[in-house]
């Protein structure tokens, strides 16, 4: 009898302490399987399909400011108050200390997927963010007019690296009188000669 009272005992605290190695198992992998890692080639093709095909809106719909030297300087300025923190002064990311680490990584708007968007799209994007990345949405915060403009900046981009990087990492004065500024609008802009033609109609 003694006997198996001590083995009632053993058994006991052996099922006892079963959920406590089975919690730190389970935490142990979720852990592991909560590692950030860069997306794969074909997880970036299916999501960069889903996001121009299905994900974001506004594919039809026009950019009503003409691509003149004003709108393009005032897109600028939206810009450099709203999207710098993420996407750097040239919208390529530069000085921006954290783009290629998020999951996804910040991308360069110069950079051809991002250019592929219809303005319309773009529009849809700075309006309500896109999913599944970090990108807010500004709905209530700028205006139609600022959204446009911005969109208009974003397809003449300059150099990357031609406006140094934002001064919020810097250390230097952020204040307005120290905007670097405008690029010449006259510059190449990075997108088919059409896509220019539509802007400005």
């Amino acid at each position: 009898m003694l006997t198996l009272i001590h083995s009632y005992e053993g058994h006991k605290a052996r099922l006892a302490a079963l959920p406590r190695s089975a919690s730190t198992v389970l935490l142990c992998l979720f852990l592991v399987g909560c590692k950030a890692s860069p997306p794969g080639k074909v997880e970036t093709q299916v999501v960069t399909r889903a996001k121009h095909k299905l994900l974001v809106g506004g594919a039809s719909a026009r950019n009503p400011l003409r691509a003149t030297e004003e709108n393009v300087r005032n897109g600028q300025q939206t810009f450099a108050q709203y999207c710098v923190a993420c996407h750097g002064l040239d919208g390529q990311n530069t000085g921006v200390p954290f783009a290629d680490r998020m999951s996804p990584p910040v991308p360069s708007l110069a950079s051809k997927n991002v250019q592929a968007y219809s303005d319309g799209q773009l529009k849809w994007v700075i309006d309500n963010g896109i999913w599944p990345s970090g990108m807010p949405g500004s709905k209530g915060i700028l205006s139609d007019d600022e959204i446009w403009s911005m969109v208009l900046y974003i397809r003449h981009l300059p150099p990357a690296g031609s406006l140094g990087e934002p001064c919020i990492y810097t250390g230097g004065n952020c204040a307005p009188s120290d905007e670097k500024p405008a690029h010449d609008v006259a510059q190449k802009p990075r997108q088919s000669e059409p896509a220019v033609a539509r802007a400005r109609t």
